[in-house]
């Protein structure tokens, strides 16, 4: 392509090839499940099963070893919520390379802790700011007071290189023609590499990114036509939560990608908890993107083949709870509501005759106010169907029995749950 002279598909082959065994050449293996439920064939390449269990580490070692000699004598610097930061880290290790990393406050401890071990004595972390951003201006200024290499975790072209590797991996593991690759996105520079590698060697295959609907930076940039900083996002899906991708990765996406697709996080959690459950694979939020976004694409991909990257699967296992509470609202099988009890004897038995037999009660917080008519009281309600609520919901009107849900509420839901 005009003006991508830079990358060229034989150099990112050579890369792939000369990986040291710090890299992995990950698995593409067929779902009989995704494939049965979508009727299409459907292959997960599994980047979580790298030893930082993350693609990440291609294009974060492809950087440093392209910058090595300078690294050697100033070292490197990096700002990463987690992956970025394990791969560099692993990186300095086996290339005996001083590394310094800033990570946010958000970062999940697992990957924190991965990312000393990973690189030893060789790497320091800073944990500062509350977004990748924030983390990134620290990164940024450390670069400037140093002299230290700066090993974007996205818009370096060396970096974007390293992960384009995956695609050399997935043509030659395929033995038939790819009609969709689906890419996860934080700041662009997987789908970035991937993307123009498969321009060159499949241009017949649609490239779809998909990008949480908290911090869907790459789908307001596209749709703008520029960078687009946000101002607020959502961190719960951690390596993909940037606030703005980078210039060249937005100047490729525009080249590469067919299409964005913004995927809910509570579905996100539905398809974490699924694959952990029926297959016994672990999944981060962000490496079950592309294949959560198979439901938004279900009625075009039937008779298909379809490839989806699980870009990593740095879960922390304390998050659990709250992955399975997200599901639960998201999937309509969990709701909370403030209702207002008169202030008299078997008032709360009889709400309690309401509860259907599927129905069950996971919360309840009430305090029994003097000199007052009625009390509220905070009810989680979890059941197996969703209609069930409806019902609910029809017994307390009827019985007169006043109420809100604040499943939905933001401002009541943070402040009350």
């Amino acid at each position: 392509m005009l003006g991508y002279e830079w990358f060229d598909e034989k150099e990112i082959e050579q890369i792939e090839s000369k990986f040291p065994n710090i890299i992995k050449r990950s698995v593409l293996s067929f779902n009989r499940r995704l494939s049965h439920k979508y009727e299409c064939k459907v292959f997960l390449k599994r980047e979580d099963r790298q030893i930082v269990r993350s693609y990440k580490i291609r294009g974060a070692f492809n950087a440093i070893s392209h910058y090595k000699e300078k690294a050697k004598l100033k070292g490197v610097v990096c700002a990463s919520a987690g992956n970025h930061s394990q791969g560099v880290a692993l990186s300095c290790h086996f290339l005996g390379i001083k590394g310094t990393i800033f990570m946010p406050k958000t970062t999940p401890l697992q990957k924190i802790n991965k990312t000393k071990k990973f690189g030893g004595e060789f790497v320091e972390v800073k944990i500062e700011g509350d977004t990748f951003n924030e983390a990134y201006d620290s990164a940024l200024k450390f670069e400037k007071e140093t002299g230290a290499v700066f090993i974007h975790p996205f818009n370096d072209f060396e970096t974007i290189k390293g992960q384009a590797t995956i695609g050399v991996e997935i043509l030659k593991d395929i033995k038939e023609g790819i009609d969709y690759l689906i890419v996860p996105i934080g700041g662009g520079g997987l789908i970035s590499g991937v993307g123009m590698y498969f321009k060159k060697k499949s241009p017949e295959t649609k490239i779809i990114g998909v990008v949480p609907e908290g911090a869907p930076a790459m789908y307001e940039s596209l749709k703008a036509g520029k960078v687009m900083r946000l101002d607020k996002i959502d961190t719960f899906v951690d390596g993909a939560a940037v606030k703005e991708v980078g210039t060249n990765t937005l100047d490729i996406c525009k080249n590469v990608v067919n299409r964005v697709i913004k995927v809910p996080e509570g579905r996100i959690c539905s398809t974490i908890l699924r694959f952990l459950q029926d297959e016994g694979i672990v999944l981060e939020p962000a490496g079950a993107m592309a294949i959560d976004a198979l439901e938004d694409l279900k009625d075009e991909i039937k008779d298909k083949t379809v490839v989806c990257i699980a870009s990593g699967g740095n879960l922390d296992f304390s998050r659990l709870p709250e992955i399975n509470e997200k599901s639960l609202k998201f999937e309509g099988l969990k709701k909370y509501f403030i209702v207002n009890f008169a202030q008299r004897v078997g008032a709360l038995r009889e709400f309690l005759d309401l509860i259907g037999k599927n129905d069950d009660i996971v919360r309840f917080e009430y305090l029994k106010k003097s000199n007052k008519e009625k009390g509220p009281a905070l009810i989680g309600v979890e059941t197996n169907d969703r209609a069930n609520f409806s019902e609910l919901a029809r017994k307390m009107k009827e019985k007169g029995i006043s109420f809100e849900d604040i499943t939905e509420n933001e401002i009541y839901f943070s402040l009350l749950v």
